[in-house]
C-alpha cells in the first residue's frame, strides 16, 4: 500500500496484516489454489457477402405481327433498355437524369444510362473491379482517369457521372449507343 503521506516510499505493511517484505532465502507460502487456464466463448469470422443487386424489370413490348421476311428463329439480344421510371431526389440516378437532360437527350437515353451502369456497379460510387482496375459507377479503367473532372472522383457520384458521361459521349455518341455495344459485348 501507498501512504500519501511517505511521499515516493511504499509502505511495507498492511494494515492489520503481516509484512509482505520477505528477507532473503525466505519464502512466503499463501494457502488456496490458482486458475492456471481460462476459456472463452467460441466465436467466428465470416466474410460479408454483399446482397445481389434487384432485377432488372424488362417491359413488355407489343410483338410486331408476321413480317414477310423470314426468320431463323435463333433468338436476338434487345438492345433497348427496360424503363427507368423517376430516381429518388438525391440519389446518384437524380444527378445523371439530370445531367443526361442537360446533354439534350431523351429520357429513352437516361433509361439505357440506368441499365448500362446498374450491370457494371449497380450504381455503386466505390464499385471497384479487382482484376482490371476499372473503378466507380462508370467503372473508368483506370478510375483515376475520372480526376480529369474532379479530385474528388473516388466518392463524388456526380464527378464520376460527368466523366462517364462525357466518355460515353464521345466514343458511343449515346448511352443508347454504349447499351447496344454492352449487350453485344458484355462491355463498353
Amino acid at each position: 500500500m501507498v501512504s500519501p503521506l511517505a511521499g515516493a516510499e511504499a509502505a511495507t505493511t498492511v494494515p492489520g496484516a503481516a509484512s509482505v517484505l520477505t528477507a532473503p532465502g525466505q519464502t512466503l507460502t499463501v494457502a488456496g489454489a490458482a486458475v492456471t487456464v481460462a476459456d472463452r466463448d467460441a466465436y467466428g469470422v465470416t466474410e460479408y457477402v454483399p446482397p445481389p443487386p434487384p432485377p432488372v424489370v424488362v417491359a413488355e413490348t407489343e410483338k410486331p405481327e408476321a413480317s414477310s421476311s423470314a426468320t431463323s428463329g435463333a433468338a436476338k439480344k434487345s438492345s433497348a433498355a427496360p424503363v427507368a421510371g423517376t430516381p429518388d431526389p438525391g440519389s446518384a440516378k437524380a444527378v445523371a437524369a439530370e445531367l443526361v437532360a442537360a446533354r439534350g437527350w431523351g429520357s429513352d437515353q437516361y433509361d439505357c444510362l440506368v441499365s448500362l451502369w446498374q450491370k457494371e456497379s449497380g450504381w455503386n460510387v466505390y464499385a471497384s473491379n479487382r482484376s482490371s482496375g476499372a473503378y466507380g459507377i462508370p467503372q473508368a479503367l483506370p478510375g483515376s482517369k475520372m480526376a480529369s473532372v474532379g479530385a474528388d472522383w473516388q466518392t463524388n457520384p456526380a464527378t464520376q457521372i460527368t466523366w462517364g458521361l462525357n466518355y460515353i459521349g464521345g466514343r458511343y455518341s449515346t448511352p443508347c449507343g454504349a447499351w447496344a455495344h454492352s449487350v453485344a459485348n458484355n462491355w463498353y
